[in-house]
């Protein structure tokens, strides 16, 4: 809008929010000039986005990703330098980048030239950071860059090459650099500068935990990230469950955690002592050798048996533990409706047999050593000391606690973006394609874009220390529906067959059927509804999830209902690698549209700084826009188009003499 369209009578109207305004532009002349700025950056490419999913734990293939930004800056390395370096010299000018201090001490240790290599090395960094700054304003730039060296980076990155007047004067800085002795500070400030630059906006949608051993690792790098959103997932609301003192939530990750024999998370990330559980373990499964709770171990591990059947005395332990306290939840909230779930007194201990709809299945493990048929979902003595004990270290540990509130303070149970709506796994749907009625909740039922809202404040109540007993126990118990309750939008389906899978062979006792919104996702108008039912709006919307791994090795396509829609967990763990056949996906949105960067297994972290490798990736175009898109375009756009609004008002009551400038 021009100001001169701005009538008294409008500017009158909104006096009160001016003069606020005009505290931080006190002058026409500070009002004018953030006009200017905020309309060219309008101007400027739309930022570039990532979207990941389903990292669990697997820190290391993070961190590569993460650090060469899905392959977008090998992509510019090989652009920018073409013919003038050879392969090898690209490939290790990106891993540099990628990890500039362990590859300057290879680099050291090998080269007898270090000024050369110091000088080669900073005008090509220089080069590519240069590139990668190009979407930004200065002043954004400016606010990215380390302290320590802003002022010399930021005359290195606005000053010509071609400039023959100041090439003496690029050369000196670089000279002086390298003569002061602080040529690898600098290089490694201007890698992370790249990095971060690299990529805008990361959005996580979520399961950063559980399967792989660096879930905690990675919670340190998104804690720290500089813009950043995530969407829970069903392993993250276990763990936030734990932090928050469901005992249920604590076993249940336990169990998981056993379950892939990983506890380096547990023990070295948070702290939590696992000896009281071993200690339990061993002295009540002694005689067992619970084979059916053997953990799934990667080939390559090389675990000796006797850790391997204390995992598994561990694993059996939390596991009957487990089911005595879901058994209690289900008892105490019957409008779960997940009765069917309460499995042990079902057990018939002297003929080993479980009789299910009528039948009887025989159990593969018979040794219930804590199990009273008397009344079976009662801890005995020591598993209530254990629990205490248990639930009492998470709710003790530090870094838990911090990690769990980045993820209250930076998470949700859903965001819109750039027309773009995020959750983890679903959003309940009926057979007719109609938001499914969730009775379930706390304080009533909820559909649709309520429920997801109203279990986010559930989530939020659960860590209230204001909150009412009554509302604040309940919001605790719900994490566990969450996790595996029929209608949770985390999970959705129709029963988790946990006991199933451990304690019978019949495979159909082990069937687990996805929620109406898994088999309707496909359709176009299903999509459409959902996406109206949110409020995204724009002829490029669409909906991006996660939760289910897509296997690309059976030749199904993450791409659904006509591009609406996009499943972007391609299985970064790497006990879904033979599920997918890929090891992750990354969803790249830039001011040209959207590419999905298909991922091969990373090998490890010490091999791509040795050898100079890098993930394989294999880019699919999703959707290109026939236009590159702008700043204007995004929801930052809309932001600042109201800004200039406001700033235009303001001018106005400033020249019209409504309020005073301040000089």
């Amino acid at each position: 809008m021009n100001s001169k369209n701005i009538s008294t009578a409008d500017v009158m109207a909104d006096m009160r929010y001016l003069r606020l305004l005009a505290r931080n532009f006190p002058t026409i002349s500070s009002v004018t000039t953030e006009i200017i700025n905020l309309e060219a950056i309008l101007h400027l490419p739309k930022p570039t986005e990532h979207f990941m999913a389903d990292l669990h734990g697997e820190n290391e293939a993070f961190q590569h990703v993460l650090r060469n930004a899905s392959g977008n800056i090998k992509r510019k390395v090989g652009e920018l330098f073409g013919n003038t370096l050879r392969e090898q010299e690209k490939k290790d000018l990106c891993t540099l980048i990628y990890y500039p201090e362990q590859k300057l001490e290879l680099v050291k240790a090998a080269d007898r030239h270090l000024a050369d290599y110091y000088q080669t090395t900073l005008n090509q960094l220089v080069t590519v950071c240069r590139n990668v700054s190009s979407k930004y304003t200065r002043s954004k730039v400016r606010k990215s860059l380390p302290e320590e060296f802003a002022y010399i980076i930021e005359e290195l990155l606005h000053e010509s090459f071609e400039d023959h007047n100041k090439q003496a004067y690029f050369n000196v800085i670089i000279d002086t650099i390298i003569s002061t002795g602080r040529a690898d500070d600098f290089i490694v400030a201007l890698c992370r500068l790249i990095q971060r630059l690299a990529v805008d906006r990361l959005h996580i949608l979520g399961d950063i935990f559980d399967r792989g051993p660096g879930a905690h690792l990675i919670m340190d790098t998104l804690c720290r990230y500089h813009n950043l959103d995530i969407q829970w997932g069903n392993h993250d609301v276990l763990w936030m469950g734990a932090a928050a003192g469901n005992p249920c939530c604590v076993a249940g990750l336990l169990r998981l955690s056993l379950r892939y024999a990983n506890t380096q998370t547990l023990e070295e990330g948070y702290g939590i002592n696992m000896v009281p559980l071993a200690t339990f373990a061993m002295e009540t499964y002694a005689d067992d050798d619970c084979q059916a709770f053997r953990p799934k171990v990667d080939p390559s591990a090389s675990l000796a048996e006797k850790t391997l059947r204390l995992i598994a005395q561990m694993h059996k332990a939390i596991t009957i533990i487990q089911f005595k306290l879901e058994g209690q939840l289900y008892e105490r909230h019957p409008e779960w409706d997940m009765a069917d779930r309460r499995l042990l007194h079902l057990v018939d201990l002297e003929r080993g047999v479980i009789t299910l709809d009528g039948h009887d299945y025989e159990l593969l493990d018979r040794r219930f050593p804590t199990l009273d048929p008397a009344d079976p979902y009662a801890l005995s003595a020591d598993e209530a000391e254990l629990m205490d004990r248990l639930v009492r270290s998470f709710r003790l540990s530090d870094r838990l606690a911090r990690h769990v509130g980045c993820l209250l303070a930076r998470g949700s149970m859903y965001n819109i973006c750039n027309a773009n709506l995020l959750f983890h796994a679903s959003v309940p749907l009926d057979a007719d394609g109609r938001f499914r009625e969730v009775r379930s909740l706390p304080g009533g039922p909820a559909a649709g874009k309520e429920l997801l809202e109203r279990v986010e404040e559930l989530v939020r109540t659960s860590f209230d220390p204001a909150a009412p007993a009554a509302e604040h126990s309940a919001a605790v118990d719900y994490f566990w529906y969450l996790w595996c309750g029929p209608d949770s939008p985390l999970f959705d389906k129709s029963r988790m067959a946990t006991f199933e899978r451990y304690f019978l062979a019949d495979p159909a006792t082990h069937a687990e059927t996805k929620g109406w919104y898994y088999k309707l996702r496909d359709d176009a108008a299903v999509c459409d509804y959902i996406l109206d039912a949110f409020g995204v709006h724009g002829p490029h919307r669409h909906i991006i999830n996660g939760h289910v791994p897509v296997r690309v090795g059976k030749g199904e396509n993450p791409i659904k209902a006509g591009g609406r829609l996009m499943v972007i967990d391609g299985g970064f763990a790497k006990a879904y690698h033979d599920t997918t056949g890929i090891a992750g996906y990354t969803l790249v949105y830039h001011s040209r549209g959207f590419q999905l960067v298909q991922h091969e297994p990373f090998t490890s972290t010490a091999e791509a700084i040795r050898e100079g490798t890098d993930i394989k990736s294999t880019t699919q175009i999703v959707e290109m826009t026939g236009k590159r898109a702008m700043v204007a375009d995004t929801d930052i756009g809309r932001e600042l188009r109201e800004q200039i609004t406001d700033l235009r008002s303001l001018l106005v009551a400033y020249r019209r003499g409504l309020i005073k400038e301040s000089r």
